[in-house]
């Protein structure tokens, strides 16, 4: 939603510039509150006009476990003053890819039929990381439908060596 990055926007760019020195462990702070912050009760908190402020950022301190920092505190108190709560997870978003473009990082997520083993994940790894000419920092998702191989996405490039893969493209061959 292009309203929410926007809104948001600001938000990661403060965020990001003020825990810099510390950014992964904010980081792990940030999307732990981030979730929290999009359970349905939550947002129902938010909302109502009879929960004050201090009363959310208390339930927040209260149910996220990472360690925040003062900085952090003080993000979340404007946040919950300016009537954001609902932006914060697309601001964790934001602030994640500010820190691995920040460390030259890609996100990619690995689509496999099966789980992969750690020495598996390794290699697809260093060939990934040689395809696409860049760090990456893998998710794997299990996708039984793709019958085997892997797909992966980074960003909006996207690499498929699955068995559905290739019997679909074997399919529009024979039906040309």
């Amino acid at each position: 939603m292009a309203e929410l990055a926007t809104l948001a926007r600001p938000y990661a760019e403060a965020f990001f510039a003020a825990s810099r020195a510390q950014a992964s462990a904010d980081m792990a702070w940030l999307e732990e509150a981030a979730a929290f912050a999009n359970h349905a009760e939550v947002k129902a908190l938010a909302g109502n006009p009879r929960v004050r402020d201090e009363q959310l950022v208390g339930l927040f301190n209260a149910a996220v476990q990472a360690a925040a920092s003062d900085k952090a505190q003080n993000f979340l108190r404007v946040v919950v003053e300016n009537g954001r709560l609902d932006v914060l997870p697309e601001i964790a978003k934001q602030v994640r890819a500010l820190l691995n473009a920040d460390q030259g990082v890609n996100e990619a997520v690995v689509y496999s039929a099966f789980e992969l083993d750690a020495a598996a994940l390794q290699d697809l790894q260093a060939t990934l990381e040689q395809r696409f000419a860049r760090s990456l920092k893998l998710t794997v998702a299990l996708a039984p439908e793709l019958i085997g191989g892997v797909r992966v996405v980074v960003g909006d490039e996207v690499f498929d060596t699955s068995v559905k893969a290739r019997l679909e493209q074997m399919k529009s061959a024979l039906m040309a």
